[in-house]
């Protein structure tokens, strides 16, 4: 059982250029995202979230049980649904503008224990930043790490809803201890400050930086930086990439029985060099195709049909 909590909330997105292009929902949030990427490729995901009682709370559980993702963790309230509404740059990256006061993902309260299966938890994004939820988010995490849960933390910074970037950077620089595997994208890491050695030293086994189409990279304590290039693709949109690569690599360690922090400090080179390469490719088909919207587990090892 891998775990995924964090929010849940629709992506309102352009169909077409322009300020005032058509928006079309989609279901969305950084944890979501992940979930479903971790269900098509076969792990045994399970979602751990607030989510709403109104219609969209509808669509986004709709999706979660026809992808076979576990519920039995989600909270339900009468709150609204968060809403991220995303315009598209000249290289088709989404950049977000977020209404979340109020939503139900602000209410989440941490659960008194994980399942005795729980063999992961990841964690991350605006979920971690906004109170009061960030708070019951935390202690989870905490918990999952003295229980001996593999931990996996996604930062996901949108400073957009940060409204304390201090105490924003000293909670997540305070959750590394608890950590096992950090996965962020460069633009993370610069807003975060410091660098992967850094970071590596507080606590992580293991630091995967992500550097949009130029690849990813791998940090450890002992080792040589391991990097790949990203997978060439013709881009619809960036949304969901990098939860997707959050997602492969954590499924790509629970298939090779890597998900303890010794396991991971032990990876070797080539090992390091297979999950990015893997990690890569399925982003690169999220890239492919509008919306979030990871591969399955078959596309990946029978691209294009084969």
């Amino acid at each position: 059982m891998i775990i995924v909590a964090g929010e849940a909330l629709i992506d309102l997105i352009p169909r077409q250029s322009g300020p005032a292009a058509a928006l079309l929902p989609s279901r969305g949030g950084g944890p979501y995202n992940t979930a479903v990427a971790l269900a098509r490729l076969g792990s045994a995901a399970h979602f751990c979230s607030r989510i709403s009682t109104d219609a969209f709370g509808d669509f986004l559980l709709d999706r979660l049980r026809a992808e076979n993702v576990g519920l039995e963790l989600v909270q339900r309230g009468p709150e609204p649904t968060g809403l991220a509404v995303a315009t598209l740059d000249h290289a088709n990256s989404a950049v977000y503008t977020f209404y979340l006061e109020g939503t139900a993902d602000r209410l989440f309260t941490a659960p008194p224990g994980l399942p005795a299966a729980a063999r992961a938890l990841l964690a991350g994004a605006c979920s971690l930043a906004l109170e009061p939820g960030a708070t019951a988010y935390e202690s989870l995490i905490r918990d999952a790490a003295a229980r001996g849960v593999f931990v996996a933390l996604d930062p996901n910074i949108r400073p957009a809803v940060i409204p304390d970037p201090a105490a924003y950077r000293a909670r997540l620089l305070g959750l590394l201890p608890h950590v096992d595997l950090v996965k962020l994208s460069q633009e993370d890491a610069e807003w975060l400050g410091g660098r992967p050695q850094d970071w590596l030293a507080a606590g992580p086994a293991a630091v995967v930086v992500t550097h949009g189409p130029d690849g990813l990279t791998a940090f450890t304590r002992d080792r040589e930086p391991v990097h790949v290039r990203g997978t060439p693709v013709d881009v619809a949109d960036t949304i969901g990439a990098g939860d997707t690569v959050y997602a492969a690599l954590v499924h790509g360690l629970a298939e090779r029985d890597l998900l303890t922090r010794d396991a991971l400090s032990a990876i070797v080179p080539a090992e390091w060099h297979d999950l990015l390469v893997f990690a890569a490719r399925a982003a690169a088909v999220t890239c492919s195709r509008p919306g979030a919207e990871p591969p399955s587990i078959a596309e990946l090892r029978h691209p294009g049909g084969e």
